[in-house]
């Protein structure tokens, strides 16, 4: 019985398809030659490290450095497998983990006269400054944040102030408020009545109180002038104590 046609089909085969494929854009379709490389023959780095371009194309870089880690098991000294490496992990915002792993690349690929051209240097810079401006960001915030802090703690402090000034006036308000109170409140229970609303021979409040007549001569009552202003001055004080009523 003759075997299937894909059983007869070599691992080398396989890469070799899965490289048309890739240069064809078909990403996903390329990515399946390589698998099939790699169950032909697990041990070729290589085949690691072109699947993990694939799924770099395809933003799944989950798998593409699960690729890439395993290429590295089987070739420490495998450029692309740094390469692809530092590529995701700057897709995936490690900023230093791309940084280290692009630098092992370029040195490796200095060490072993590989040329990649400006493909590692270009993405190494790209690491660099990310990281930079990522830093750069995280300091503003930072600022920004302690700012605001700085800024309630200030808002807190000045209401606090303000609140203290204003409890203050209220005190002194209400202090005099109720020294006021008191001394209406003594005047009241006092009961005594000013001597100048008293009488110069009775000592009893006037109730209707005359004044000095013009002249020396002797007057009869019904010619005595009504002292008006200190009559409303003793009907005011009868008003505020009622007591002298009983007095």
């Amino acid at each position: 019985m003759a075997g299937s046609p894909e059983k007869s089909v070599s691992a080398q085969e396989w890469k070799e398809q899965g490289n048309r494929l890739f240069l064809s854009r078909k990403y996903q379709e390329s990515a399946a030659c390589y698998s099939k490389a790699i169950k032909r023959n697990p041990s070729v780095s290589v085949y690691y490290t072109n699947r993990a371009l694939c799924h770099v194309k395809l933003q799944q870089h989950d798998k593409a450095l699960a690729d890439c880690k395993q290429a590295l098991e089987l070739d420490p000294q495998s450029v692309k497998a740094l390469f692809f490496l530092g590529q995701c992990h700057l897709e995936m915002e490690n900023y230093d983990e791309a940084i280290g792993n692009l630098q092992r690349a370029y040195n490796l690929a200095k060490e072993q006269r590989l040329n990649f051209g400006d493909d590692i240097p270009s993405a190494l810079r790209i690491a660099k400054k990310k990281r930079w401006n990522s830093i750069e960001e995280k300091r503003i915030n930072q600022e920004n944040e302690l700012h605001a802090y700085l800024t309630k703690l200030i808002l807190a402090e000045k209401e606090r102030e303000l609140d203290n000034s204003r409890e203050e006036q209220d005190g002194k308000s209400e202090e005099c408020r109720s020294r006021h109170d008191l001394t209406k409140f003594q005047s009241k229970h006092k009961r005594e009545i000013p001597d100048y609303l008293c009488g110069k021979i009775s000592f009893e409040l006037m109730r209707e109180p005359c004044i000095t007549p013009m002249t020396r001569s002797p007057l009869t009552q019904d010619q005595l002038i009504p002292n008006l202003a200190m009559k409303e001055v003793i009907d005011a004080f009868i008003m505020e104590n009622g007591w002298v009523e009983d007095y």
